[in-house]
């Protein structure tokens, strides 16, 4: 094939690791369609060179600087066409805490939410929530994250968000089933169900452990999957999202579905959930591949 793909993989961020398995397996997939594939590591010195030699960039660059818009508006600026969403897209999914203010102020269901920093009441945040996620704004892959029931663990909660990002947000914790949707292009893919014996679903649930369970069929009866196909593609839109993505979701006791994120560079590991969603869509990674490459040069960026 006389088409060139430069996969940007691996950088410098605390998802680096994720990143450069994602990566590979998107070369895997590009080099089975029959692409002539160049991977360029922005940790590395020369790799916009290998950036150069693309006729279009797909980004595998998880964390900040490949999913916040950086990566996106400088392959803007050298006029190269790249994969995902755009520079609004990324950047206001990558932030959660401008996510969440967008979404509450036009009505999509996510849970209460307010910034940490040494100022703030932590008794009365969680008189106000009870227990909360306490999260660094602009990371990925549960990275800084946990959860906190007491004064004390929110303290410690805090000083663990805050050593990956200045900008640290809480949201109520919600108990409850918590499901993923992937989206491509206009449609939400089959909604997976999620299960760990872990407090939550965190990084070594996400990428280590074999024990993490995962439900496709995700349980939901036809009425209640597309509610929840909905409400994804909505979050997803809202952001100025675009071509692919994965919209994490949480459900209560009550039945009712609130929106966790949205992450616009999935993972393409052995344990990542798109593909896993594909795959019951009748589509093995290189036709998602394939896919994410049509859907993105339509947009003629």
């Amino acid at each position: 094939m006389d088409f060139t793909v430069a996969v940007v993989l691996g950088g410098n961020s605390a998802e680096r690791e994720v990143s450069l398995q994602s990566g590979a397996t998107v070369v895997a997939g590009l080099e089975a369609l029959g692409y002539r594939v160049v991977k360029a590591d922005p940790a590395d010195s020369n790799w916009l060179s290998a950036v150069d030699q693309g006729d279009l960039v797909f980004n595998a660059l998880h964390g900040p600087g490949g999913e916040d818009g950086v990566l996106q508006g400088a392959l803007e600026i050298l006029g190269k066409p790249y994969t995902g969403s755009g520079v609004l897209g990324s950047a206001l999914a990558m932030d959660k805490l401008r996510t969440k203010q967008l979404w509450s102020a036009i009505g999509i269901s996510t849970a209460e939410f307010g910034v940490l920093d040494k100022t703030s009441d932590l008794g009365k945040i969680l008189a106000d929530l009870g227990s909360v996620f306490v999260k660094p704004a602009t990371e990925g892959s549960s990275i800084g994250m946990s959860v906190a029931a007491t004064e004390k663990e929110l303290n410690q909660a805090w000083q663990l968000a805050a050593q990956y990002d200045a900008s640290v947000i809480y949201e109520r914790y919600i108990k409850g089933s918590e499901y993923t949707v992937a989206i491509l292009g206009d449609r939400a893919l089959p909604a997976i169900r999620l299960e760990t014996d872990n407090q939550f679903y965190d990084y070594e649930a996400k990428y280590e452990s074999d024990d993490t369970r995962y439900f496709c069929p995700c349980g939901l009866n036809e009425t209640e999957e597309a509610e929840l196909a909905d409400l994804s593609l909505r979050a997803f839109r809202a952001l100025g999202c675009e071509v692919w993505g994965r919209v994490d979701v949480m459900r209560d006791s009550g039945g009712r579905f609130y929106v966790l994120e949205v992450n616009t560079m999935p993972g393409m590991t052995s344990h990542s959930l798109v593909p896993m969603a594909a795959r019951a869509a009748g589509m093995e990674i290189p036709q998602l591949l394939q896919q994410v490459i049509e859907l993105s040069r339509e947009l003629q960026r």
